[in-house]
């Protein structure tokens, strides 16, 4: 890696958290160059404009997350499993996430839908693989006769994926893990229901 290629690196990781905890908006050239240690010309030597900072930096935040729930799907056939994996994640980092600033996809999505063109089409591409993931998981636990027949892929990732995002929100607002393992649970049910 070159040396340019690593004070790149260096921004997006160091500002990548304060994007996330004070939005596009709310971080400033100052809160960027006092958390790097370099000019403001350093920066914008590195990066076209604030933007493509954004951008790279919640590429930086979701794929942290994108590759654990990757990681712990590794060998995993059984979809029941595979959609646990998520469940089991969110219960097991909401603290973690909740001190970082809470979900990069919900914070950006809320954050940019009207500012930031770029990032925000960054944060619809994300949300859709998610979605498009777990619809994929049940369509395939339905063609092995894992899940009942006439279980609807597209409405169950709708939920799934909105349970745990709304868990997110309102755990983090309320500051109250209860309100995100209550949707877990929920989730979980929805599971089991699928396969009897």
């Amino acid at each position: 890696m070159t040396k340019a290629a690593r004070t790149r690196q260096f921004i997006i990781e160091t500002t990548a958290p304060i994007f996330n905890k004070k939005g596009y908006e709310g971080t400033s050239i100052s809160d960027i160059t006092t958390a790097t240690g370099l000019t403001k010309g350093s920066v914008y030597g590195n990066f076209r404009d604030k933007d493509e900072l954004a951008a790279e930096a919640f590429d930086y935040n979701h794929n942290i997350i994108k590759n654990e729930i990757v990681n712990r799907s590794l060998g995993l056939k059984d979809p029941v499993e595979q959609l646990l994996v998520y469940v089991n994640f969110y219960s097991e980092v909401f603290e973690k996430v909740y001190v970082a600033g809470g979900c990069p996809l919900l914070n950006t999505a809320v954050d940019t839908d009207d500012s930031n063109p770029e990032l925000f089409g960054r944060v619809q591409k994300a949300m859709r693989d998610w979605y498009d993931h777990v619809q994929s998981v049940v369509m395939y636990g339905i063609k092995k006769e894992i899940f009942r027949p006439e279980t609807d892929a597209e409405a169950f990732a709708n939920h799934f994926v909105s349970l745990i995002e709304g868990g997110m929100l309102l755990s983090k607002t309320f500051r109250n893990k209860k309100y995100l393992n209550s949707n877990l649970e929920l989730i979980r049910r929805m599971i089991s229901e699928m396969t009897g």
